[in-house]
Protein backbone atom coordinates (compact mmCIF):
# COMPACT_ATOMS: atom_id res chain seq x y z
CA UNK A 1 0.00 0.00 0.00
CA UNK A 2 1.79 3.20 -1.12
CA UNK A 3 0.57 6.93 -1.86
CA UNK A 4 0.69 6.48 -5.47
CA UNK A 5 -0.42 8.64 -8.09
CA UNK A 6 -3.80 10.01 -7.61
CA UNK A 7 -4.83 8.07 -10.27
CA UNK A 8 -7.52 5.27 -10.65
CA UNK A 9 -8.29 2.68 -13.47
CA UNK A 10 -11.01 3.20 -16.12
CA UNK A 11 -13.15 0.41 -14.09
CA UNK A 12 -13.02 2.23 -10.89
CA UNK A 13 -13.46 5.50 -12.48
CA UNK A 14 -16.66 4.36 -13.96
CA UNK A 15 -18.04 2.83 -10.50
CA UNK A 16 -17.50 6.02 -8.94
CA UNK A 17 -19.32 7.32 -11.69
CA UNK A 18 -22.53 4.99 -11.14
CA UNK A 19 -22.28 5.34 -7.61
CA UNK A 20 -22.18 9.57 -7.52
CA UNK A 21 -25.10 9.24 -10.18
CA UNK A 22 -27.12 7.41 -7.78
CA UNK A 23 -26.41 10.28 -5.00
CA UNK A 24 -27.22 12.84 -7.27
CA UNK A 25 -30.92 11.12 -8.11
CA UNK A 26 -31.52 9.51 -4.72
CA UNK A 27 -30.85 12.81 -2.83
CA UNK A 28 -30.11 15.13 -5.01
CA UNK A 29 -26.83 16.50 -2.92
CA UNK A 30 -24.99 19.00 -4.52
CA UNK A 31 -21.92 19.41 -6.87
CA UNK A 32 -19.64 19.86 -4.07
CA UNK A 33 -20.69 17.20 -1.70
CA UNK A 34 -20.48 14.56 -4.33
CA UNK A 35 -17.00 16.07 -5.48
CA UNK A 36 -15.83 15.96 -2.49
CA UNK A 37 -17.01 12.16 -1.86
CA UNK A 38 -15.89 11.59 -5.10
CA UNK A 39 -12.44 12.50 -3.89
CA UNK A 40 -12.06 10.74 -0.51
CA UNK A 41 -12.73 7.57 -2.21
CA UNK A 42 -10.39 8.32 -4.98
CA UNK A 43 -7.75 8.91 -2.45
CA UNK A 44 -8.84 5.41 -0.38
CA UNK A 45 -8.37 3.23 -3.21
CA UNK A 46 -5.27 4.68 -4.36
CA UNK A 47 -3.73 3.76 -0.75
CA UNK A 48 -5.41 0.80 -0.65
CA UNK A 49 -4.17 -0.18 -4.34
CA UNK A 50 -7.28 -2.63 -5.08
CA UNK A 51 -10.48 -2.30 -6.23
CA UNK A 52 -13.45 -0.50 -4.18
CA UNK A 53 -15.57 -3.49 -4.26
CA UNK A 54 -12.74 -5.92 -3.35
CA UNK A 55 -11.84 -4.06 0.13
CA UNK A 56 -12.36 -5.59 3.90
CA UNK A 57 -12.80 -4.67 6.66
CA UNK A 58 -8.89 -4.96 8.34
CA UNK A 59 -8.33 -2.83 5.07
CA UNK A 60 -10.10 0.05 6.09
CA UNK A 61 -8.87 -0.51 9.94
CA UNK A 62 -5.41 -0.01 8.68
CA UNK A 63 -6.40 2.77 6.66
CA UNK A 64 -7.65 5.15 9.72
CA UNK A 65 -4.86 4.07 11.42
CA UNK A 66 -2.73 5.39 8.92
CA UNK A 67 -4.80 8.64 9.00
CA UNK A 68 -4.41 8.39 12.57
CA UNK A 69 -0.31 8.24 12.34
CA UNK A 70 -0.39 10.97 9.70
CA UNK A 71 -2.29 12.90 12.23
CA UNK A 72 -4.83 13.58 9.91
CA UNK A 73 -7.71 15.92 11.65
CA UNK A 74 -10.97 13.87 13.11
CA UNK A 75 -13.24 15.94 10.85
CA UNK A 76 -11.60 14.79 7.66
CA UNK A 77 -11.27 11.05 8.81
CA UNK A 78 -15.41 11.64 10.12
CA UNK A 79 -15.91 12.83 6.59
CA UNK A 80 -14.21 10.28 4.04
CA UNK A 81 -15.96 7.26 6.96
CA UNK A 82 -18.88 8.95 5.41
CA UNK A 83 -18.20 8.97 1.67
CA UNK A 84 -17.07 5.05 2.04
CA UNK A 85 -19.87 4.11 4.49
CA UNK A 86 -22.30 5.86 1.85
CA UNK A 87 -20.34 4.20 -1.03
CA UNK A 88 -20.55 0.68 0.80
CA UNK A 89 -24.26 0.78 1.59
CA UNK A 90 -25.04 1.44 -2.20
CA UNK A 91 -22.45 -1.62 -3.33
CA UNK A 92 -24.62 -3.55 -0.87
CA UNK A 93 -28.08 -2.69 -2.33
CA UNK A 94 -26.93 -3.23 -5.73
CA UNK A 95 -25.29 -6.56 -4.84
CA UNK A 96 -22.06 -5.64 -5.53
CA UNK A 97 -21.30 -6.97 -2.11
CA UNK A 98 -22.97 -9.34 0.27
CA UNK A 99 -21.40 -7.54 3.50
CA UNK A 100 -20.83 -3.83 4.61
CA UNK A 101 -17.42 -3.83 5.50
CA UNK A 102 -18.14 -0.92 7.75
CA UNK A 103 -21.00 -2.17 9.77
CA UNK A 104 -20.48 -1.90 13.61
CA UNK A 105 -17.18 0.36 13.01
CA UNK A 106 -18.02 3.65 14.33
CA UNK A 107 -16.36 7.16 13.24
CA UNK A 108 -14.02 9.14 14.72
CA UNK A 109 -15.55 11.03 18.02
CA UNK A 110 -15.51 15.08 17.13
CA UNK A 111 -15.27 17.62 19.68
CA UNK A 112 -18.34 19.98 19.08
CA UNK A 113 -16.90 23.53 18.77
CA UNK A 114 -19.25 26.57 18.79
CA UNK A 115 -19.86 28.21 15.66
CA UNK A 116 -18.12 31.93 15.15
CA UNK A 117 -20.24 34.42 15.50
CA UNK A 118 -19.89 38.89 16.01
CA UNK A 119 -21.99 40.45 18.16
CA UNK A 120 -24.86 43.38 16.75
CA UNK A 121 -22.45 46.36 17.05
CA UNK A 122 -19.90 44.66 14.91
CA UNK A 123 -22.89 43.17 12.22
CA UNK A 124 -24.02 47.43 12.27
CA UNK A 125 -20.27 47.88 11.38
CA UNK A 126 -20.02 45.59 8.68
CA UNK A 127 -22.77 46.28 7.28
CA UNK A 128 -22.16 50.11 7.26
CA UNK A 129 -18.67 49.49 5.38
CA UNK A 130 -20.75 48.54 2.44
CA UNK A 131 -21.24 52.28 1.96
CA UNK A 132 -21.88 53.99 -1.44
CA UNK A 133 -23.44 54.86 -4.86
CA UNK A 134 -21.40 52.89 -7.09
CA UNK A 135 -22.58 49.38 -8.29
CA UNK A 136 -20.39 47.24 -5.76
CA UNK A 137 -21.25 49.08 -3.10
CA UNK A 138 -24.60 48.78 -3.62
CA UNK A 139 -23.87 45.22 -4.76
CA UNK A 140 -21.66 44.40 -1.32
CA UNK A 141 -24.39 46.21 0.75
CA UNK A 142 -27.29 43.82 -0.86
CA UNK A 143 -25.46 40.58 0.07
CA UNK A 144 -24.44 41.82 3.45
CA UNK A 145 -27.82 42.43 4.26
CA UNK A 146 -29.45 39.62 2.35
CA UNK A 147 -26.91 37.53 4.54
CA UNK A 148 -28.01 39.08 7.71
CA UNK A 149 -31.43 39.20 7.04
CA UNK A 150 -31.67 35.35 6.00
CA UNK A 151 -29.48 33.42 7.04
CA UNK A 152 -28.85 32.14 3.91
CA UNK A 153 -25.56 29.39 3.31
CA UNK A 154 -22.77 31.82 0.62
CA UNK A 155 -23.59 28.60 -1.93
CA UNK A 156 -27.50 29.35 -1.60
CA UNK A 157 -26.74 33.71 -1.79
CA UNK A 158 -24.45 33.40 -5.01
CA UNK A 159 -26.75 30.62 -6.88
CA UNK A 160 -29.74 33.20 -6.07
CA UNK A 161 -31.48 33.42 -9.40
CA UNK A 162 -34.39 36.46 -9.70
CA UNK A 163 -37.35 33.97 -10.25
CA UNK A 164 -36.54 32.76 -6.85
CA UNK A 165 -37.12 35.87 -5.44
CA UNK A 166 -40.38 38.22 -4.68
CA UNK A 167 -39.61 41.64 -3.16
CA UNK A 168 -43.48 42.28 -3.02
CA UNK A 169 -44.05 39.73 -0.74
CA UNK A 170 -40.65 40.53 0.79
CA UNK A 171 -39.55 36.30 0.88
CA UNK A 172 -37.00 33.98 -1.62
CA UNK A 173 -37.08 30.82 -2.26
CA UNK A 174 -34.02 28.58 -1.57
CA UNK A 175 -32.61 25.59 -2.73
CA UNK A 176 -31.04 24.16 0.30
CA UNK A 177 -28.92 20.89 1.19
CA UNK A 178 -30.65 17.60 -0.52
CA UNK A 179 -33.03 19.65 -2.65
CA UNK A 180 -34.90 21.05 -0.22
CA UNK A 181 -36.82 23.90 -0.25
CA UNK A 182 -37.30 26.25 1.73
CA UNK A 183 -39.07 30.38 2.27
CA UNK A 184 -37.23 32.95 4.00
CA UNK A 185 -38.21 36.91 4.95
CA UNK A 186 -35.98 39.29 4.28
CA UNK A 187 -37.62 42.19 6.35
CA UNK A 188 -37.45 45.77 4.98
CA UNK A 189 -33.82 46.83 5.03
CA UNK A 190 -32.73 43.78 3.35
CA UNK A 191 -35.70 44.42 0.59
CA UNK A 192 -34.72 47.87 0.16
CA UNK A 193 -30.91 47.49 -0.18
CA UNK A 194 -31.80 44.51 -3.02
CA UNK A 195 -33.56 46.50 -4.92
CA UNK A 196 -31.43 49.47 -5.11
CA UNK A 197 -29.01 47.20 -6.25
CA UNK A 198 -31.12 45.46 -8.81
CA UNK A 199 -32.71 49.15 -9.83
CA UNK A 200 -29.23 51.10 -9.58
CA UNK A 201 -26.08 48.76 -9.80
CA UNK A 202 -26.87 45.42 -11.45
CA UNK A 203 -28.40 47.28 -14.60
CA UNK A 204 -25.33 49.64 -14.85
CA UNK A 205 -23.11 46.69 -15.32
CA UNK A 206 -25.79 44.70 -17.95
CA UNK A 207 -26.23 47.50 -19.53
CA UNK A 208 -28.75 45.61 -22.61
CA UNK A 209 -27.29 42.26 -21.46
CA UNK A 210 -29.05 39.89 -19.37
CA UNK A 211 -28.75 37.41 -16.63
CA UNK A 212 -30.72 35.20 -14.50
CA UNK A 213 -28.31 35.91 -11.95
CA UNK A 214 -28.88 38.06 -8.72
CA UNK A 215 -25.54 38.86 -7.92
CA UNK A 216 -23.26 39.97 -10.48
CA UNK A 217 -19.73 41.02 -11.56
CA UNK A 218 -18.68 44.38 -12.94
CA UNK A 219 -18.12 41.88 -16.10
CA UNK A 220 -21.31 40.87 -16.15
CA UNK A 221 -20.63 37.06 -14.84
CA UNK A 222 -22.35 35.35 -11.34
CA UNK A 223 -20.58 35.87 -8.42
CA UNK A 224 -18.33 33.04 -7.37
CA UNK A 225 -18.30 31.86 -3.41
CA UNK A 226 -14.50 32.79 -3.56
CA UNK A 227 -15.34 36.10 -4.70
CA UNK A 228 -17.99 36.40 -1.92
CA UNK A 229 -15.36 34.93 0.45
CA UNK A 230 -13.27 37.97 -0.35
CA UNK A 231 -15.99 40.62 -0.22
CA UNK A 232 -16.47 39.72 3.50
CA UNK A 233 -12.93 39.77 4.63
CA UNK A 234 -12.54 42.77 2.67
CA UNK A 235 -15.12 44.71 4.00
CA UNK A 236 -14.72 43.24 7.69
CA UNK A 237 -11.23 44.87 7.46
CA UNK A 238 -12.33 48.35 6.60
CA UNK A 239 -15.07 47.82 9.53
CA UNK A 240 -12.07 47.55 11.78
CA UNK A 241 -13.01 43.85 12.76
CA UNK A 242 -10.62 42.52 15.06
CA UNK A 243 -11.18 39.17 13.50
CA UNK A 244 -11.74 38.71 9.82
CA UNK A 245 -15.43 36.77 9.96
CA UNK A 246 -15.54 33.00 7.98
CA UNK A 247 -17.80 33.17 5.58
CA UNK A 248 -20.75 31.98 7.15
CA UNK A 249 -20.21 34.99 10.07
CA UNK A 250 -23.38 36.80 9.54
CA UNK A 251 -25.00 33.10 9.18
CA UNK A 252 -23.98 32.27 12.68
CA UNK A 253 -24.65 36.14 13.66
CA UNK A 254 -28.36 35.37 12.09
CA UNK A 255 -28.95 32.16 14.36
CA UNK A 256 -27.35 34.09 17.37
CA UNK A 257 -29.25 36.91 17.43
CA UNK A 258 -32.83 35.55 16.97
CA UNK A 259 -32.47 33.23 19.59
CA UNK A 260 -31.02 35.61 22.02
CA UNK A 261 -34.12 38.16 21.07
CA UNK A 262 -36.18 34.88 22.08
CA UNK A 263 -37.24 33.45 18.93
CA UNK A 264 -37.88 29.82 18.87
CA UNK A 265 -35.14 26.60 18.16
CA UNK A 266 -37.84 25.24 15.33
CA UNK A 267 -37.87 28.68 13.51
CA UNK A 268 -34.65 29.05 13.22
CA UNK A 269 -34.22 25.19 12.43
CA UNK A 270 -36.64 25.88 9.38
CA UNK A 271 -34.97 29.49 8.50
CA UNK A 272 -31.62 27.62 8.68
CA UNK A 273 -33.10 24.50 6.76
CA UNK A 274 -31.48 22.31 8.99
CA UNK A 275 -32.98 18.48 8.65
CA UNK A 276 -32.11 17.49 11.87
CA UNK A 277 -32.63 20.51 15.03
CA UNK A 278 -29.52 18.91 16.55
CA UNK A 279 -27.83 20.96 14.22
CA UNK A 280 -29.37 23.83 15.12
CA UNK A 281 -29.34 23.36 18.92
CA UNK A 282 -25.13 24.28 19.02
CA UNK A 283 -26.95 28.11 18.67
CA UNK A 284 -28.41 27.73 21.65
CA UNK A 285 -25.23 27.33 23.34
CA UNK A 286 -23.82 30.17 22.03
CA UNK A 287 -26.59 32.27 23.33
CA UNK A 288 -26.33 31.60 27.00
CA UNK A 289 -22.33 31.70 26.83
CA UNK A 290 -23.34 35.49 25.68
CA UNK A 291 -26.07 35.52 28.76
CA UNK A 292 -23.52 34.40 30.83
CA UNK A 293 -21.08 37.39 30.51
CA UNK A 294 -23.31 39.39 30.63
CA UNK A 295 -24.34 38.65 34.11
CA UNK A 296 -21.01 37.90 35.09
CA UNK A 297 -20.15 41.90 33.61
CA UNK A 298 -23.08 43.88 35.02
CA UNK A 299 -24.84 41.61 38.01
CA UNK A 300 -23.03 43.14 41.58
CA UNK A 301 -23.36 39.62 42.67
CA UNK A 302 -21.98 37.79 39.89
Amino acid sequence: MSEAANTLSPEQEQLLDRFCDALWLEHGLSRNTLESYRRDLTQFAVWVAAPLSGVSRPDIERYLLHRHTRRVSPSSTARAMSALRRFYGWAVRERLLTTHPLSGLDAPRLPRGLPKSISEQEVEALLAAAHGDDPLALRDRAMLEMLYASGLRVSELVGMRLRQMDMQAGVVQVMGKGGKERLVPLGEVAVLAVERYLREGRSAWLGAHASEHVFISARGAAITRQACWYMIKRRAAQAGLAKLPSPHVLRHAFATHLLNHGADLRVVQLLLGHADISTTQIYTHVARERLRQLHARHHPRA
